[in-house]
């Protein structure tokens, strides 16, 4: 897998597995944690949700200036680490309030920024050396697939660990009784008829629940702490891939004297005299745009679109027009071809991470809460991981033309096929899932379907057919809305929750998993189509003295997607379910267009 590639894309690509495990455990449980533990709506959680996941995106900006000014990116990466893993501590003790909550979600967002671009970056220097350029966007996916795999264990260990403290306290799990039990405890439940029959259900011993008021405070608090250990499990990833980190570290590329002079040169020469428009302008853009979205969330009465979402715009606002001005003729064409991808990919991001949030909910709400032995295998963590070696070795079988390697996947697929059958006989008929596990879907479709998207990419590249870096954002978009479609149409025909009044969704509302399995199946092909593509051509195009500074505006242009995210959340209770999805489809279909209108200037940049 890492043949033809330098020993550093090995240390790189442990050290993001490690940090992305325990990011990713996080990102599983956050929404649930913050409705479960402080009776949040699905609207508020999502704000916060959407602001979390603008920060550590935005801050990625304030690491690449401070990589790109010392020179130091490894030092910055390692400060990251450090940093992220006082955040998730401070999550991670019991009994913490909204407030502290908060405070450790901003920790793991700074440290985050240090890292998350500056790592990026890292691999890109990788491959400035001409033995390895060609390598570079399957570096990317390499690189990628990391990520993922930290990702695909995430959700299992999040969801075990709940489940876990739950039963020590004699409790089993049910998505729908933290909001009840919120209600119960506030007094806005009228029928306690739903609450007493889950609660009922609920426990293990048997014994019907007597004192309802007492059950809902102790369901929440047992519930809550639950996902503070898994917020521990995170802070010890964490550990993890600061260890890899410090052992393997040299192996990673670091500035020489030589190049750091040699950039130094440049952006001296490049300088021109100081020109306060260089500051006024970027400043009075970001104060218009800030006051523009102000002005639009007034007048349409809408308290999500405010000055804090034009805070978020106009830092990216701020940022393209800083980086026109301070760019010199020569850079300007590459430096424009990058924030023009920049912007499409905030539409992007807008709409497939709702996985981490109205696709959570609808995991949680309209999907059933048991499935048969088959489906179920697919929702342990055990049998799936043997369902994945079956698959494996049939691969292995069946493409290899190595007598011994055939041998070994035919041995896989009878073991682990067997292991497979045999789990399936120990499930009973119905078997209880949880909305978190959902999440591991993504990371496990990467880590499967990364080698054929490369193997694609290299058969069609070998014939000179390979599709530019802006032609596979492009397509990543067109697939994107089609993930989306897929997901529309499970919705069809389900009470939409601004009918349900708070009340838990009826089981007549329920769909099968495999609806929102094919959608997260097509989503990860748009997100390898455009994600890793867009990291390589942030890293081909950006001018080397801004490789931490434009790779930070790749992510900016994330956080400002990640920001709009409340657009689901926001919309979830108020329009029906299809219409919701449907917001996503145009999204991704418009921003495709447009990438197709301007291709040509795109793939010019990258020459």
């Amino acid at each position: 897998m890492f043949k033809n590639h330098p020993k550093g894309l090995i240390v790189a690509f442990f050290t993001n597995m490690g940090e992305r495990f325990g990011f990713y455990t996080m990102m599983a449980i956050l929404v649930l944690f913050l409705q479960a533990k402080f009776g949040l709506s699905e609207s508020v959680a999502g704000d916060y949700y959407s602001w979390f996941y603008f920060a550590i995106y935005a801050l990625a900006l304030i690491g690449g200036i401070v990589a790109d000014k010392t020179k130091k990116y490894k030092t910055v990466i390692l400060f990251g680490q450090i940093i992220m893993f006082a955040g998730y501590a401070v999550i991670a003790v019991p009994g913490m309030s909204l407030n502290m909550t908060l405070v450790g979600l901003v920790i793991i967002a700074l440290g985050n920024g240090f890292f998350k671009g500056n790592l990026q970056a890292v691999v890109g220097q990788l491959y400035d050396n001409p033995q390895y350029s060609k390598q570079r966007d399957n570096a990317f996916m390499l690189f990628y697939m990391g990520i993922n795999i930290g990702a695909f264990f995430a959700p299992f260990i999040a969801s075990g660990i709940r489940d876990w403290w739950l039963e020590v306290h004699g409790f089993l799990h049910d998505g729908s009784l933290p909001s009840l039990c919120h209600q119960m405890i506030n007094h806005t439940l009228g029928d306690t008829t739903q609450l007493q029959a889950l609660a009922n259900s609920v426990i293990i011993s048997g014994q019907p629940v007597v004192d309802l008021k007492a059950f809902a405070q102790n369901y929440i608090d047992v519930f809550s702490r639950g996902y503070n250990w898994a917020f521990a499990i995170a802070a010890g990833a964490m550990i993890v891939s600061l260890l890899v980190y410090l052992i393997f570290n040299k192996l990673l590329p670091s500035k020489s004297k030589e190049e750091i002079a040699s950039m130094i040169k440049e952006k001296t020469e490049s300088k021109k005299q100081v020109n306060l428009l260089q500051y006024v302008v970027p400043t009075v853009l970001f104060g218009l745009t800030t006051f523009t979205f102000y002005i639009i969330g007034e007048l349409l009465g809408v308290k999500e679109i405010n000055y804090k979402t034009g805070l978020a715009v106009g830092l990216f606002v701020a940022f393209v027009s800083y980086m026109f001005l301070i760019s010199t003729k020569e850079e300007r064409p590459r430096i424009n071809a990058l924030c023009i991808v920049f912007f499409v990919v905030i539409f992007f991001w807008m709409s497939f991470h709702q996985n981490g949030l109205t696709l959570t909910l609808f995991a949680r709400d309209y999907t059933v809460k048991e499935v048969g032995e088959f489906t179920f295998l697919f929702f342990n963590l055990k049998s799936i991981l043997c369902v994945i070696a079956t698959i494996g070795g049939a691969v292995l079988a069946l493409s290899s033309k190595n007598t011994k390697r055939r041998i070994v996947g035919t041995v896989l697929v009878l073991i682990f096929g067997a292991l497979s059958y045999y789990l399936t006989t120990t499930y009973g008929e119905k078997n209880p899932i949880s909305p978190e596990t959902f999440q591991s879907f993504n990371p496990l479709f990467i880590v499967a379907l990364t080698p054929l998207v490369m193997g694609l990419f290299t058969y069609l590249g070998k014939r000179d057919k390979d599709p530019s870096t802006p032609r596979k954002i492009g397509l990543g978009m067109i697939i994107a809305a089609i993930g989306f479609i897929i997901v529309l149409v499970a919705s069809l025909n389900l009470v939409s929750p601004h009918l349900l009044g708070g009340a838990a969704t009826p089981d007549s509302s329920r769909v099968y998993p495999y609806w929102l399995m094919s959608s997260y199946l097509v989503l990860t092909i748009a997100e390898l189509c455009l994600s890793p593509m867009g990291l390589s051509f942030v890293s081909k195009v950006a001018p080397s003295r801004f490789q931490g500074l434009m790779q930070g505006g790749w992510l900016l242009a994330t956080a400002v997607g990640n920001k709009f995210l409340f657009v689901g959340s926001l919309m979830w209770g108020r329009i029906d379910l299809y219409l919701l999805w449907g917001i996503f489809v145009i999204c991704c279909l418009l921003s495709a267009a447009f990438i197709f209108l301007i291709i040509k200037r795109l793939e010019k940049a990258t020459k």
